[in-house]
């Protein structure tokens, strides 16, 4: 494993110092060696503008841009980079409505603080070894908020990959 993290880029992006130093210390611990940091939703923007990383780690509440700004903007804005960018976010607001305000961001995965090592890796396996599938929708453009497949799902809102259509992880469906 640590051979493929020391090919990844990571940026950190949370404005608690100490968060970034834990999150830092995770991942170079496991071999990753390009990690970027920024303080909050607009400075990480700007980094994004001169570098890609390959997965961006968010904290939730940050001011003036916060995590789920930031994701809402890396997948929607006309000027975007990289709209299919992996997001996982770090939050201490486990409520439900917060993670649902964060999945309907278009976040990725969701770890909540206080972060462990284990947390943060099972989540950076998930998004490299199995990315879901991206979904446009008149008001969503993000990963698949679908956790499951729903063999039963009958609604007007099945998607083509639902019925072996052949859709792969990695494809935009339209819906």
């Amino acid at each position: 494993m640590p051979a493929a993290f020391e090919k990844l880029r990571f940026l950190l992006v949370d404005d608690n110092q100490h968060i970034r130093s834990i999150v830092s210390t995770i991942l170079k611990g496991v071999g990753a060696r390009q990690i970027r940091e920024a303080m909050d939703g607009a400075e990480a923007l700007q980094v994004l503008r001169d570098w890609r990383p390959d997965i961006a780690i968010v904290d939730f509440k940050m001011s003036p841009l916060d995590g789920v700004q930031f994701t809402h903007l890396v997948r929607n804005a006309d000027d975007s980079v990289d709209p299919f960018l992996p997001i996982i976010m770090l939050t201490g607001f486990a409520e439900r409505h917060r993670v649902f305000e964060a999945r309907d961001s278009g976040v990725t995965e969701i770890v909540v603080k206080p972060v462990t090592a284990r947390s943060l890796l099972d989540r950076i396996n998930t998004v490299i070894f199995h990315p879901r599938p991206f979904i446009r929708s008149p008001d969503y453009f993000g990963p698949c908020r679908r956790r499951r497949n729903d063999p039963s799902h009958k609604g007007p809102f099945r998607r083509a990959g639902e019925a072996d259509s052949g859709e792969t992880p990695g494809d935009t469906v339209e819906i």
